[in-house]
């Protein structure tokens, strides 16, 4: 059959392969590799003041806690109780919720999105319906249909879509974390966002060195660096920030001074170390509602607490009461 590439392969192409001059306001340059972990909330963290909108779209994500604002403080109060029950349920079960289970609900709540995107593209994967998704329907999917042997005869850079699919089937294997060859809705996640989950972190950072490293001497010169940014013109003057990301490469990005970037060392640039923000969250909240101060939440001390964790009519109201107050 004539290969036809999908508008998903179009997309991955145009993602791997664009390069070119990078627009005057496309924001701070190099940083299109890094992978950081985005804010729980925009809001300011004001519990002083009586605004846990923070709060709320840390526990309930920002598109469910703009629902919650809608409701009545009973219907709040209500949905927030059978939260509670769930957070429980996928812990231990034990009737209390501890700071791991509180901290998991909202590391779960923030990915709502990944898996939204997941779920709305499983049925291009799950061809059979089986409820998994198996590397050859991955491949087939995305690369088109292919008898044994004929893998890209009709496309014109064969040797790109080859390398491609190998990696493609590298970065699969390395999600079926049970090996069975057929992906879960979380393994397939882990493939397609693997920057999301630290057992892929090594898959990334293969990546990314495959990418960058020309040469092929398992290394990111600076040169390959900065060609990953920038593409010079013929008689054109190399633009400030070009040298400023020279000056970047040689005091941030070379921990060990070497002149070059190894593979700890483009983890470390691609996937920074940053802070662990549901715990730091779980610790705030189970602070503040753990009456009896025996670290970890009942529901009565949740429920009691209500407004903290979710929002409803009555509490937009107070917040905007507070905030009136304040510029006053």
């Amino acid at each position: 059959m004539m290969w036809r590439p999908s508008i998903l392969l179009l997309l991955l192409l145009l993602r791997r392969v664009a390069q070119g001059k990078p627009s005057p306001d496309a924001g701070p340059h190099g940083q299109g590799r890094v992978h950081q972990a985005a804010p729980l909330s925009e809001a300011p963290h004001d519990d002083a003041h009586g605004n846990f909108q923070y709060d709320h779209e840390a526990f309930l994500g920002r598109e469910v806690a703009k629902e919650f604002d809608q409701l009545s403080p009973e219907e709040s109060q209500a949905r927030l109780g059978r939260i509670v029950d769930r957070m429980d349920r996928a812990g231990d079960g034990d009737g209390w919720v501890s700071l791991a289970e509180l901290r998991s609900w909202i590391a779960h709540t923030q990915q709502r999105h990944i898996r939204d995107s997941v779920s709305a593209a499983w049925d291009t994967y799950d061809t059979d319906r089986d409820g998994r998704v198996g590397w050859e329907e991955l491949r087939n999917a995305t690369y088109g249909h292919y008898a044994p042997g004929e893998e890209f005869h009709d496309v014109e850079d064969a040797e790109t879509y080859k390398k491609m699919l190998a990696r493609d089937e590298r970065r699969f294997r390395v999600a079926d974390q049970d090996g069975d060859s057929m992906a879960t809705r979380e393994e397939l996640t882990a493939f397609l966002h693997p920057e999301e989950f630290p057992h892929m972190r090594d898959i990334v950072i293969a990546e990314t060195l495959e990418d960058l490293d020309k040469n092929k001497d398992g290394y990111v010169q600076v040169e390959e660096y900065i060609a990953d940014l920038y593409s010079e013109e013929p008689g054109e003057e190399e633009p400030a920030w070009v040298q400023t990301e020279r000056q970047q490469f040689r005091d941030f990005r070379d921990l060990n001074k070497d002149g070059r970037l190894d593979g700890k060392e483009v983890g470390h640039w691609v996937l920074p170390p940053s802070q662990d923000q549901p715990l730091v969250e779980a610790n705030h909240l189970l602070h503040e509602s753990d009456t009896d101060k025996d670290g970890r939440l009942s529901k009565a001390e949740i429920l009691g607490n209500w407004n903290m964790f979710v929002g409803s009519q009555a509490t937009n109201y107070g917040e905007d009461l507070t905030r009136h107050h304040d510029e006053l």
